[in-house]
């Protein structure tokens, strides 16, 4: 029985079905020698390509992987146009290809954002389906009592579904202000703020401090990127569900 190619992509962890329609609609994929159009079905045995990756094709080279420390009042967007900061901004130029976001950090949230050349690698990264842990440094007013820390690990209901922190750990603090060190699984829009708004707590300050093996370097300084060193990529695509490309010697 034929599939939508839309479902098809979703299923191989590449992105929402969404946003696969838009990789399509922007003529990204390719069936055989022709580009895909919306609407095409799937049989099964159909050679399907995504910005010129064969999909379970093993890659020849491993895409580039940055390293980014967003500052707060950055937009993760291409364009704004109210003309405010962009975090594409501060990336060094690439000759081929184009920069693409694991993920995204509101406009009030600053911290570890990663950059790749490698679509298929991006899309599995933020896909919930890999699980792939992001970790946080949350600056709330007031203290949480150890019932609505257990609330918070236990799950919650959002306004788009159960949510919950893999862990939180109390972080320590002065006055109104305490810090929380949280994990969570997946990266839903403003989820963090939005679980500790559902405990009563206000987020006054949020920062990723890592994305799945990559940690936010103490020494990368806001506004500034760095290339992730070669075993975190490979470990990155292998948290991923992806072939981990050889490297040229």
């Amino acid at each position: 029985m034929s599939e939508k190619l839309q479902k098809v992509l979703a299923q191989r962890g590449l992105g929402s079905r969404r946003e696969m329609e838009r990789l399509i609609e922007a003529g990204r994929v390719r069936i055989g020698s022709r580009v895909a159009q919306l609407g095409d079905r799937i049989e099964g045995d159909e050679e399907i390509a995504v910005d010129g990756w064969r999909l379970g094709e093993k890659r020849q080279a491993a895409g580039r992987v940055l390293m980014y420390h967003k500052m707060t009042g950055e937009m993760c967007t291409r364009s704004d146009p109210k003309g405010r900061p962009l975090v594409f901004d501060h990336l060094p130029p690439i000759r081929q290809g184009r920069w693409v976001a694991v993920g995204r950090l509101d406009i009030n949230s600053s911290g570890l954002m990663l950059f790749t050349t490698d679509g298929e690698l991006a899309a599995r990264l933020m896909h919930p389906a890999q699980g792939i842990v992001r970790r946080y440094a949350a600056r709330v007013l007031g203290r949480a009592s150890a019932e609505a820390m257990a609330g918070l690990v236990k799950g919650l209901m959002l306004e788009d579904g159960p949510a919950r922190f893999l862990d939180i750990q109390d972080a320590g603090g002065e006055g109104a202000n305490h810090w929380y060190h949280v994990s969570i699984g997946e990266g839903r829009k403003r989820e963090v703020r939005r679980l500790f708004a559902a405990a009563g707590l206000t987020v006054s300050r949020l920062i990723r401090i890592a994305y799945g093996p990559v940690e936010l370097p103490r020494t990368l300084r806001p506004g500034y990127s760095r290339p992730v060193p070669p075993p975190l990529v490979d470990q990155l695509y292998r948290e991923a569900g992806l072939p981990v490309p050889a490297r040229k010697t």
